[in-house]
């Protein structure tokens, strides 16, 4: 009800297990799947990765009632752009729903921090959990430009850039830029 009073989505169909889904998928070719983690005959995990593999051009949400991380990153690891609890209010379910339409992942924020924890574990050198622009901006910041001179360096906004030095920070547990220096020395990613 929720998806079908919206203006910009169309619901193309509806299935009652994983095995249904992904022959529904493979014959509607629906734009984003909501998938249920817990389905009956095939669940929500083997249908996502069996999903990526014959329709890669589908996008999968996924829905669960399960907050905990091991879920979470099963689910994604097996393709899924997204993961939105059930519990969640209905601007959040569109919100979600919108994200991985446009390509865009998305958390339910109560299941964020135990990702970036089980993430954390689970990666063995802290510059993995760094995306590619974040360690481009890292290097910068390490060679003393400021956020205003990375901007202009990647065309980009200075609000931007803070959003990226704040999450490098967070991700590498470091509070200052002093600290951020000495990461990437050791790093090798500056002299």
């Amino acid at each position: 009800m929720i998806l079908a009073a919206q203006d910009d989505m169309e619901i193309v169909g509806e299935a009652g297990n994983g095995r249904e889904a992904i022959a529904k998928a493979a014959e509607l070719h629906p734009d984003v799947v909501v998938m249920d983690v817990a389905m009956p005959e095939l669940n929500g995990i083997e249908a996502t990765r069996r999903l990526a593999e014959t329709s890669p051009q589908t996008r999968v949400l996924a829905l669960s009632m399960h907050k905990d991380s091991v879920y979470v990153r099963e689910i994604l690891r097996a393709g899924a752009r997204g993961y939105l609890l059930k519990d969640s209010i209905d601007v959040d379910f569109l919100t979600a729903v919108r994200a991985v339409a446009r390509g865009e992942g998305y958390l339910s924020p109560a299941v964020s921090d135990a990702v970036l924890t089980d993430y954390r574990k689970h990666v063995s050198d802290p510059l993995d959990l760094l995306s590619s622009r974040e360690r481009e901006v890292l290097q910068m910041i390490a060679e003393g430009k400021t956020n205003k001179d990375v901007a202009g360096v990647l065309n980009l906004s200075v609000y931007t850039v803070d959003a990226h030095r704040g999450r490098i920070m967070e991700k590498l547990n470091l509070h200052s830029t002093g600290e951020l220096v000495r990461f990437a020395v050791r790093k090798g990613l500056i002299d």
